[in-house]
């Protein structure tokens, strides 16, 4: 009979166990797959955000997002595209219900048992299709795996989890990031021309003044390392607008705060007006990057 059989919860960055459903379930294969979920669950960081593996007569579905991720194990015959929308719907449902402190901050398993409720309504409906087919649209879903294919692991990706390669680099790495950002605004775009813009300036007005040095030994040389660092504090935010990084919104306010120390170091070179317009767009292209948040799921399958 095809229908999922077991799902968990757990937190990425240790494998704790957040939240499971109720197993009652006493045969040997399943119990032995559920023994390579834990061993997967501790090591979740090292794979892509969706896999999918076959081990006997079940299959084992996960996804990861924001920290957490969600397991499954069902019968080989269950429909991928389903296994995966059973995974979405928890997902979201955990993202609404518990914040992000409240999950970092857990520290004993099973701290969120009573998500397991939800769970099993959850596995329930999906055992059920009759009572499922009037509530779901596979058709985004079918497009997304299509177009972005769940990664398959392979007994050699099992073995390493399991402890025979715990020092081995990820091979996973840039085939599908953990975390995506929100599309661009024309407030963002906006912003990044402005930086780009005056990060020329700033380069173009470093290069004249290595210039008026080699003809003047007089001049001060620090007014170059405050031109390009500026330059560099410029072009560094535009790239946190655009790739996700940890710490991201910190980075761009020292990133603005050298932008400010630049332009009042070169004081006696610009005017009232060029310095207000450089801390302006400085500030401008930060709020922009604290506005840009990273998504917190994938896009609505209407589950």
């Amino acid at each position: 009979m095809s229908m999922v059989l077991f799902a968990s919860v757990v937190r990425v960055r240790d494998g704790l166990p957040l939240s499971a459903s109720t197993d009652y379930e006493q045969d040997k294969g399943l119990q032995e797959t559920k023994k390579h979920l834990k061993g997967l669950s501790k090591k979740l960081s090292q794979f892509p955000d969706r896999c999918t593996f076959k081990t006997g007569q079940y299959n084992v579905n996960f996804i990861s997002s924001l920290g957490v991720g969600y397991l499954m194990v069902c019968t080989e015959s269950y429909p991928n595209v389903l296994a995966f929308c059973f995974l979405d719907e928890l997902q979201r449902e955990f993202i609404v219900t518990y914040d992000t402190k409240r999950i970092n901050s857990a520290v004993r398993p099973y701290s969120f048992i009573e998500f397991d409720n939800f769970i099993q309504k959850t596995k329930q409906r999906y055992n059920s299709p009759r009572s499922l087919s009037t509530k779901i649209n596979l058709a985004d879903m079918q497009t997304e795996i299509k177009l972005r294919p769940p990664y398959q692991l392979s007994a050699e990706d099992l073995r390493s989890v399991n402890g025979f390669s715990q020092h081995t680099p990820s091979k996973y790495k840039g085939i599908a990031p953990h975390q995506m950002l929100e599309p661009v605004t024309l407030a963002g775009v906006v912003s990044c021309v402005l930086s780009l813009l005056c990060a020329s300036l700033n380069l173009l007005r470093g290069v004249h003044a290595i210039e008026s040095i080699l003809q003047n030994e007089d001049e001060d040389f620090n007014y170059v390392i405050a031109f390009f660092l500026g330059t560099a504090a410029c072009l560094y935010q535009g790239y946190l607008f655009f790739y996700f990084s940890v710490w991201r919104n910190i980075k761009s306010f020292l990133a603005l705060a050298l932008i400010c120390l630049c332009n009042m170091y070169l004081y006696e070179l610009r005017n009232v007006w060029q310095i207000l317009f450089h801390v302006t767009v400085g500030a401008f292209i930060t709020l922009q990057i604290r506005l840009r948040l990273p998504q917190g799921k994938a896009p609505d399958y209407n589950v």
